[in-house]
């Protein structure tokens, strides 16, 4: 049994994620996508909020294959200091990124699942 393993190199896949991600977010927030030099499976996501929270959610997103992401959320800041994630309005915010991650994933599907 072969793996399903992910087939697109990584600048394919990060300028594929920099172009569909802004497309799947909230309009008035902003993304930056970048490779992560550790892993050539994973991308790493700097989401920052519209609004005068001034929130920023920084996202790991691997590939486990060529159609199923991994994302991990790697810390949440607050007008630039790290803040604690588990209270209920952060926990909402993350799990729509969360999903906003997973539509751009799917979106990716013919790129990534070639």
């Amino acid at each position: 049994m072969r793996k399903d393993e992910l087939q697109v190199n990584q600048q394919s896949l990060l300028d594929a994620w920099q172009e569909t991600l802004p497309r799947t977010l909230n309009a008035a927030d902003s993304a930056e996508v970048k490779a992560d030099e550790a892993d050539e499976n994973s991308l790493r996501i700097h989401i920052r909020t519209a609004g005068h929270q001034e929130y920023t959610f920084d996202f790991k997103v691997e590939y486990v294959d060529s159609r199923e992401i991994r994302t991990e959320l790697v810390d949440v800041e607050r007008s630039g200091k790290s803040i604690d994630e588990r209270t209920g309005l952060l926990q909402e915010l993350i799990q729509d990124y969360t999903r906003h991650l997973h539509e751009c994933a799917q979106a990716l599907h013919q790129l990534t699942h070639a």
